[in-house]
């Protein structure tokens, strides 16, 4: 018979991790087996220890041995292991023989599943603190034909082995347990998974939900809860929809940024991708098939008019998913974190794409205030590394005069500092834009939308406007604008 979800415990005390174990054991229907592979045998030992389990594991397994691992679940091309290429091989290995091995017949109400994890705790040097693939593929219904899936992404932050498997055993607890009894939770589900963890032991950067019984969840929404419970500094978003790994996305890529509201995407944000893109991949350095474009929106941009609006962020999302483009959600109101976070998967050329006023705030030492090097620091770790800005020209909306690095205003202390990199290369103007739309800006494209005025389609890229109206995206009664939303193209 199928599962029904468990009662809400937000009050409640967090059930301890051998409650959440021998509840599971003693439910005579889940039954499933445990493949992990290289922290120990972490979240088994835990049922095993809680009594019962012998109604509940099937099997238990850790092939260590890389020629022993290849043997059973295949050999990976690139030689990796901690990918998520081998936990879904080894999730569908282990489910397939729990099928093939336990008689649907003789055992009507089994609710099957598979929990594997590939992980690499940190080394010796200490250098790599450890990172590891979660996932869990179960049923909910034992006439269910397609499972669901759950699988998710984890970064190590202790400093022991030891203490890395202990938190990934947990972590392991709660992932089943959220799976079989909050299940129509999956939100909740997210929050659970730091039950009995510190948030400050443990990082997960990407998480997606598949199956029947997740057909109404929205990745991208998940994504974005990932942000907002900080459990993570940024997350990623494919055309398709399905959360990425940041760290697999961004490896040894050459990486070109454009920042924006995006609140809708605009002909001049377009005109800002394509020029920039062109000159970017025309960079000596700069290989076109190993360079990945990002459009990315800060957390703050995102409570721009106070608390995040879940279904502003998705119609956001919509538009440029629906463009083929890939989307970064993060936490790095200074662009120099941002930079930073690149510079921790890849030594390649990283371009950033942004309007005049974005480098006039660049430029502006009220925030760095909190770096003990102060603004000198920021730039540091900004333009360390091979990163150039891409400089989009704005429209003076009072003089008419055209911004571009040349006349741009910067604080009188800064604009030695200013001349420094702009004449060393690290800032290059747009030069080949568009004079006719410079006058358009997202925040008023936005106010048009919501006041039902006339003359905003013609400001948008083709086929979005017929987009906003088909889905009513930004069209909303409690759709307000912030009282000071800074101009953002």
């Amino acid at each position: 018979m199928p599962i029904a979800p468990h009662k809400e415990y937000e009050f409640e005390n967090v059930p301890s991790i051998k409650a959440k174990t021998l509840r599971i054991n003693l439910n005579n229907n889940i039954y499933g087996t445990f493949a992990e592979i290289g922290a120990g045998q972490e979240t088994a030992r835990h049922f095993f220890r809680a009594g019962g389990a012998s109604g509940t594991i099937a099997k238990a397994m850790s092939a260590y041995d890389k020629a022993f691992s290849d043997a059973i679940y295949g050999i990976e091309e690139d030689g990796r292991y901690v990918t998520q290429s081998r936990l879904r091989k080894m999730l569908a290995y282990e489910m397939e023989l729990v099928e093939e091995r336990i008689s649907r017949e003789d055992n009507p109400n089994y609710l099957f599943f598979t929990y594997a994890n590939t992980v690499a705790t940190i080394d010796f040097s200490k250098r790599y603190k450890g990172h590891g693939w979660i996932g869990l593929r179960f049923q909910l219904d034992p006439e269910q034909k397609e499972f669901d899936e759950i699988i998710l992404h984890v970064r190590f932050k202790q400093n022991e082995a030891r203490l890395q498997q202990e938190t990934l055993g947990i972590l392991g607890v709660n992932l089943i347990y959220g799976a079989f009894y909050k299940f129509d939770k999956p939100k909740k589900i997210l929050k659970y998974l730091y039950d009995h963890i510190d948030k400050d032991t443990l990082e997960i950067d990407m998480i997606n939900f598949m199956g029947p019984s997740f057909s109404h969840v929205d990745n991208r929404l998940m994504s974005l809860q990932l942000i907002k419970n900080d459990m993570t500094d940024a997350v990623m978003f494919g055309p398709d929809g399905n959360n990425l790994l940041p760290a697999a996305v961004l490896y040894k890529k050459n990486i070109l940024a454009l920042r924006g509201s995006f609140r809708p995407v605009t002909k001049v944000n377009m005109d800002m991708f394509h020029k920039s893109h062109d000159i970017f991949i025309r960079e000596p350095t700069v290989d076109h098939d190993n360079t990945i474009v990002i459009f990315e929106i800060t957390l703050s941009n995102l409570k721009a008019s106070g608390e995040i609006d879940e279904q502003d962020f998705m119609d956001r999302a919509e538009l440029l998913c629906s463009m083929g483009h890939t989307v970064m959600i993060s936490k790095f109101q200074e662009y120099y974190k941002l930079v930073e976070y690149f510079n921790n998967y890849t030594k390649n050329k990283i371009g950033l794409t942004m309007g005049v006023n974005n480098l006039v705030d660049v430029f502006d030492e009220k925030y760095y205030r909190h770096l003990s090097g102060g603004i000198l620091e920021a730039f540091g770790k900004l333009f360390f590394k091979d990163l150039k800005v891409y400089l989009y020209p704005m429209k003076d909306p009072e003089t008419g005069q055209i911004l571009t690095s040349n006349n741009v205003r910067v604080h009188p202390r800064m604009k030695e500092l200013y001349k420094f990199f702009k004449y060393n290369g690290k800032v290059m103007d747009i030069i080949d834009y568009d004079p006719e739309i410079l006058h358009i800006f997202s925040r008023d494209v936005l106010k048009r939308i919501i006041n039902k005025e006339e003359g905003w389609e013609k400001m948008l890229p083709e086929g979005v406007a017929d987009m906003i109206k088909e889905e009513n995206l930004f069209i909303r009664k409690e759709n307000t604008l912030p009282e000071k939303e800074k101009i953002d193209k």
